[in-house]
């Protein structure tokens, strides 16, 4: 039973006729433990019965834990988490940029939402990196409750407030907001060139994933979807997003020392659902069929030198067809380069992305369709229940066609490059 003792104070290393009193109990392994500062007996034995009854009901959290400096816990759950390696690192930098300056010595059961939310409200970075940091301090707190050091995870499906339309807007960036009409992405295309130009064509009109099209593999190019369909056989090419291998990703691995080391390689995609055969329309298909009769490499598309692009190096190159470049002459080891005039400043990999999603809606494809065909999960007990369909891949099909060959009239062009 729960029980209070007297403990004095020292001053001068002498015991003075002041004194609190400190709560002794019993843990659930059965030795005595305590808590001191408590004002009166009344007080700290009634801490210590609360204790002993979260023992018996098997709810005790014990106190010393409750109070573990949050980056203490932080490391001992990251180092329990196994995600894909690019989620390690985003999760990592989150932690060591913008929590931990904050929170790394906070006790846990201090975290409060009040003070999360406010300090939430001056973080500097887009709305979108706010919320994911508020994220991972939730999950880290779940974390503390499933290890029993806290007994609730006051952050649980809190929403933030504050982050208003209008500074929402002034946070987001340019590229956020864009998709390219299928003119541009033809315009892109002829400014870098049949294989370049072909990675951006490929984006835009499958609506592939930067590490997806950088990891496709010649193995997974222009197989063949067979589906049976009024009597007959529905078929047509697709690339697949390979559920092992169908991502080229980067990013830093960290060891116990904080030291970090660059991981560049395949890894499989995202999530489940990104996993994926997609539908190529016929004037894609025959360009790949002819780009991967020129090349023999693994990877449809590479570096200039047959390697795998790197993607900082790869979104420059994009970059510098969108948004234009200055002329440089020619010198010994470099070759003179052709000044490049804006075609759409801003324009990048992730928008080519967003345009091919756009392209969907505006051809009409099914939602069941569009969000297999994007990697995405398709919402609520429709997902279970909808099934893409030979009609609706024909119909797609027959859209995407559609839009590339009115882009190729509006723009006076039958060829995309003159050889």
């Amino acid at each position: 039973m729960a029980y209070a003792e007297k403990v004095y104070k020292v001053r001068g290393g002498k015991t003075t006729k002041q004194f609190t009193w400190r709560s002794r109990y019993k843990r659930p392994d059965g030795t005595w433990g305590s808590e001191p500062g408590f004002p009166t007996r009344k007080l700290a034995e009634e801490w210590g019965e609360v204790q002993e009854t979260a023992v018996r009901n098997g709810r005790w959290v014990d106190p010393d834990l409750a109070r573990k400096p949050f980056g203490v816990f932080a490391e001992e759950w990251m180092k329990a988490q196994r995600p894909r390696g690019q989620t390690t690192m985003n999760r990592r930098e989150r932690l060591n940029a913008t929590i931990l300056p904050r929170w790394q010595h906070a006790p846990l059961n201090t975290i409060n939402w009040f003070e999360v939310e406010a300090w939430a409200r001056t973080l500097p970075c887009a709305h979108s990196t706010t919320r994911t940091c508020v994220g991972i301090m939730s999950r880290i707190l779940t974390g503390a409750v499933d290890a029993q050091h806290l007994s609730v995870n006051l952050l649980y499906n809190r929403k933030l407030t504050g982050l208003t339309a209008e500074t929402e807007g002034k946070r987001k960036t340019k590229p956020e907001n864009m998709w390219a009409p299928p003119e541009v992405v033809l315009q892109m295309a002829r400014r870098l060139g049949p294989t370049n130009g072909l990675l951006v064509m490929t984006t835009a009109f499958l609506g592939l994933r930067l590490e997806e099209v950088l990891g496709l593999r010649r193995c997974n190019t222009l197989l063949s979807r067979n589906q049976k369909h009024s009597g007959g056989l529905f078929t047509c090419p697709v690339v697949r997003v390979d559920k092992e291998t169908g991502a080229l990703v980067e990013y830093y691995t960290y060891d116990d020392d904080g030291r970090r080391s660059l991981f560049r390689g395949l890894e499989p995609p995202k999530n489940p659902q990104s996993a994926r055969d997609v539908d190529v329309p016929p004037f894609l298909a025959d360009r790949l069929r002819n780009h991967l009769a020129e090349q023999g490499h693994e990877h449809v598309f590479t570096a200039p030198r047959g390697g795998l692009w790197w993607r900082t190096a790869w979104q420059l190159r994009v970059r510098q067809a969108a948004d234009g470049r200055q002329p440089a002459p020619g010198s010994r080891g470099a070759a003179r380069v052709a000044a490049w005039d804006p075609i759409m400043p801003g324009l990048d990999m992730r928008a080519l992305r967003h345009s091919h999603d756009t392209y969907q809606a505006e051809i009409g494809v099914k939602p069941v369709l569009a969000y297999e065909q994007a990697g995405h999960k398709y919402p609520g007990i429709k997902g279970t229940y909808q099934h893409p369909t030979p009609e609706m891949r024909r119909e797609r099909l027959d859209g995407l066609q559609g839009l590339y060959e009115r882009a190729m009239t509006s723009l006076g062009w039958e060829k995309i490059w003159e050889l």
